[in-house]
C-alpha cells in the first residue's frame, strides 16, 4: 500500500512539471497527478479482515462467530448439569411401583443382615406393636403408640443409610464423617426418647390402675 510520503513526493514532482510546461497545461497535469486516498492507511493501525463479515461480505461467517460465543460444557459438579441416566426413573405406573417395592425389601434385608441396632429395635417393635393394638385406649392414643415405635425404625434406617454413604466415600477417620455419624445417632436417641415418653404417658396410668386393682 502507498504511504503519505510517496504521495507527497509525486505531488511535488507533478507541480514542478506543471510550472515548467506552462500554465496552459497546469490544470490537466495537476488533475492527473492527484490520486485517491482509498488505499492509504496509517502505520500501526491493524487491518481488520473480518470487518465486512458482519454484513455477510467475507470474513468469518455468522455460524463461526456464534460457535465462538457458545459456553463450555457443564461439568458433572455443576448444579445445572443433566443428571446421569437412570433406567428405573423412566418407569411409570405399576412398573415403577414394582421396582420401588423390590428396592424397599432389599433395603430391609440389608438392614436386618448388616445392622445390629436395627435388629434390636425391630425385636422391640415386634413386642410393642401388638401391645399397642391390644391396649384399651382411644384411637388417637393408639396411633401415637404405634407411630412412636415406627418412627424409631424409620430414623434408624435413615441413620444406617447415612453411615453407608459416608463409608462409601471414604473409610478414613475424619472429623466431618464422625460428626455426621454422631448426628445420626443423636436422631435415633431422640426418636427412642419420644417413644418411651409416649408409652409412659399413655400406658403408664393404665398400668398403675391395673396394679392397684390387683392389690
Amino acid at each position: 500500500m502507498r504511504t503519505r510520503s510517496s504521495h507527497a513526493s509525486r505531488s511535488s514532482n507533478g507541480a514542478l512539471r506543471a510550472v515548467s510546461a506552462g500554465s496552459g497545461h497546469r490544470d490537466e497535469r495537476e488533475t492527473a497527478s492527484v490520486e485517491p486516498f482509498d488505499d492509504v492507511s496509517e502505520s500501526g493501525v491493524p487491518h481488520h479482515a473480518g470487518a465486512h463479515g458482519l454484513n455477510g461480505q467475507g470474513g468469518p461467517s455468522g455460524a463461526h462467530v456464534a460457535s465462538e460465543t457458545q459456553h463450555e460444557p457443564l461439568s458433572p459438579d455443576d448444579p445445572f448439569a443433566p443428571l446421569p441416566f437412570n433406567p428405573y426413573k423412566g418407569n411409570r405406573g405399576l412398573t415403577r411401583a414394582w421396582h420401588a417395592m423390590k428396592n424397599s425389601f432389599a433395603g430391609f434385608r440389608v438392614a436386618i443382615r448388616e445392622e445390629s441396632a436395627f435388629r434390636q429395635e425391630l425385636t422391640l417393635a415386634a413386642i410393642l406393636l401388638p401391645c399397642g393394638v391390644l391396649v384399651p385406649v382411644d384411637p388417637v392414643s393408639r396411633v401415637l403408640l404405634l407411630g412412636s415405635v415406627l418412627l424409631v425404625l424409620i430414623v434408624e434406617l435413615l441413620n444406617s443409610s447415612v453411615e453407608a454413604a459416608i463409608d462409601r466415600i471414604s473409610l478414613e477417620r475424619h472429623e466431618l464423617s464422625r460428626r455426621a455419624k454422631d448426628l445420626g445417632s443423636a436422631a435415633v436417641m431422640v426418636a427412642l426418647g419420644m417413644c418411651v415418653m409416649t408409652w409412659a404417658l399413655i400406658v403408664g396410668p393404665l398400668l398403675v390402675h391395673w396394679v392397684k386393682a390387683w392389690l
